[in-house]
């Protein structure tokens, strides 16, 4: 019984939170689908998930764009909140993991509304921008020195109000620690920094799970 209340005394807010909500079947079978391949099981947190379908279906989000797509976990939590209408456009390098995340998102009934696009992000970002596309709720969640490039093309690709999320803003406290110094913890830093100053942007950090990023283009 100590123990047990032990435990309870040391359950973190976000453990809390989110045993208070059902156990998603679609989400634990992209999770399965991680670990059965020996992937990074590195997709956003339960709760920023829930958060990412409220805020694009609050939104009324038509057209979604995903930096870095994994297995397709955030991309289902992205899909969930778009209308019959809407679109996901999902980004990712490796192109096994594209193939995966396209096939989860699929199965879990979205396959109709999304485009995966495989290879390097910021030629993609080039590319859609060269193609005339833009969007209206952008998430990042791909590799981290090149968060300020991403942010810079989200910003060009933004239509009006547009919402901009990235996840891992907190990097496990290494953006807190200052012995750390390392390039990513840097490019997150400059970019956490960024935002906070940029006249094209508001918004605000959440310090939750691993912190992140949500602030809005200025119309």
């Amino acid at each position: 019984m100590e123990e047990t209340n032990a435990a309870k005394r040391e359950q973190t807010p976000e453990a809390y939170f989110d045993g208070l909500f059902a156990e998603d079947p679609e989400l634990v079978r992209v999770t399965e689908s991680i670990r059965e391949r020996g992937m990074p099981d590195i997709s956003v947190a339960p709760g920023y998930g829930r958060l990412l379908t409220m805020l694009v279906a609050a939104a009324r989000c038509q057209s979604v764009l995903e930096i870095g797509a994994l297995a397709g976990y955030s991309g289902i939590c992205l899909a969930r909140g778009l209308a019959n209408e809407g679109r996901l456009t999902s980004l990712e390098l490796r192109p096994d993991y594209a193939e995966l995340a396209a096939a989860n998102i699929a199965a879990a009934g979205y396959g109709g509304q999304a485009e995966m696009i495989a290879g390097d992000a910021l030629a993609s970002l080039d590319l859609l921008a060269s193609q005339g596309r833009r969007f209206d709720f952008f998430f990042i969640d791909a590799d981290k020195e090149n968060y300020p490039n991403y942010l810079e093309r989200a910003i060009g690709l933004a239509l009006p109000g547009a919402i901009i999320a990235a996840d891992n803003t907190l990097l496990r406290g290494r953006t807190l620690n200052e012995a750390k110094q390392g390039p990513a913890v840097q490019a997150v830093r400059a970019f956490n920094s960024g935002l906070a100053s940029d006249p094209r942007l508001i918004g605000t950090h959440l310090p939750a799970y691993d912190g992140l990023a949500l602030f809005m283009v200025r119309g």
